[in-house]
C-alpha cells in the first residue's frame, strides 16, 4: 500500500516556492490516489501533469500497482482548509451551521485558528425610523460551528 506520509511530503515537495497548496491527499486500500490541490490564481493543467510526474517519479508503478488523479478542489466543493478560505475572501459564501442554520453573505476575514466572518445581509430597524433597512451584519463561525462551507455561484 502506498505511504501516505511519504506522498504528501511529495507533493508538499512538488508545490514549494508556489502558492500551491493542498487541500486533500486521499489513498483507498486498492491504492487509488487522489490529491486535491487549490492556489489563490487557481490551477492549470500543466500544473497537474508536473506534479503527476513529480510524484510517479517518486512511486514507481512497476512496484507499486497504483491509480493516480491530481486536480484542483472543485469549484462547488465544500471548504476543508483555510486556503480556500483566504482564496474567498470578499466572495459570497454559505455556510450550514451544526444546529441546521444557513447563513449566506459575504466572507470577510479569516484568521490563523480558522475562524471566520461573515457579512450577511440583515433587515435592521433603527429606532425613530419607519421602515427597516437592510445592512450587512457581521457573525462570526468556528470550524466546529460549521457542517459545511461553500463558495456561492451567482449567474
Amino acid at each position: 500500500m502506498i505511504d501516505k506520509n511519504l506522498l504528501t511530503r511529495t507533493v508538499e515537495q512538488a508545490i514549494a516556492d508556489t502558492d500551491i497548496f493542498i487541500v486533500d491527499v486521499r489513498v483507498s486500500p486498492s491504492n487509488e490516489i487522489v490529491v486535491e490541490l487549490d492556489s489563490p490564481e487557481g490551477l492549470d493543467i500543466d500544473t497537474c501533469a508536473d506534479i503527476t510526474r513529480k510524484i510517479e517519479s517518486v512511486f514507481d508503478r512497476d512496484t507499486e500497482d497504483y491509480e493516480l488523479e491530481v486536480g484542483s478542489a472543485g469549484l462547488t466543493a465544500p471548504f476543508k482548509v483555510i486556503g480556500q478560505y483566504l482564496k474567498n475572501i470578499g466572495n459570497e459564501i454559505e455556510v450550514l451551521t451544526t444546529d441546521g442554520r444557513k447563513v449566506k453573505g459575504i466572507l470577510r476575514s479569516v484568521d490563523a485558528d480558522g475562524r471566520f466572518t461573515v457579512a450577511v445581509p440583515t433587515k435592521v430597524k433603527h429606532e425613530g425610523a419607519k421602515r427597516p433597512v437592510i445592512e450587512d451584519v457581521d457573525h462570526t463561525f468556528t470550524p466546529g460551528q460549521c457542517k459545511k462551507v461553500n463558495y456561492v455561484i451567482n449567474f
